[in-house]
């Protein structure tokens, strides 16, 4: 699936299935302390400070990186990192968006 399928879809949702489906990662890029505070379950905190010293390896996770934060920007951010080495990421948007499709994909 390419971006622009991805993009286009009516419930994005849809799309982050379809990646989860695939072994995707979720990684939250808020601080501890808001991870703290509601995350989804299985997801890598990885503050989004921290993104760039991890890159190595999460590339050798060979698998698409869902980022999620508290509104999108910052993951926005982060999928930019990741997407200059190489790895396939999308902007899951909020982390509660996130954690929807994922309660959705285990129905």
């Amino acid at each position: 699936m390419g971006l622009l399928s991805f993009l286009s879809r009516q419930d994005p949702g849809e799309g982050l299935k379809e990646l989860m489906a695939r072994g995707a990662v979720i990684v939250d890029v808020r601080t501890p302390g808001e991870f703290n505070t509601g995350h989804v379950v299985g997801s890598k905190n990885i503050p989004l400070d921290a993104i760039g010293p991890n890159l190595d390896d999460l590339k050798k996770l060979n698998v698409p990186i869902i980022a999620c934060c508290a509104s999108g920007m910052r993951s926005g951010v982060a999928v930019g990192q990741l997407r200059s080495v190489g790895i396939e990421a999308v902007n899951g948007g909020s982390w509660y968006s996130v954690k929807l499709a994922a309660d959705q994909a285990c129905e």
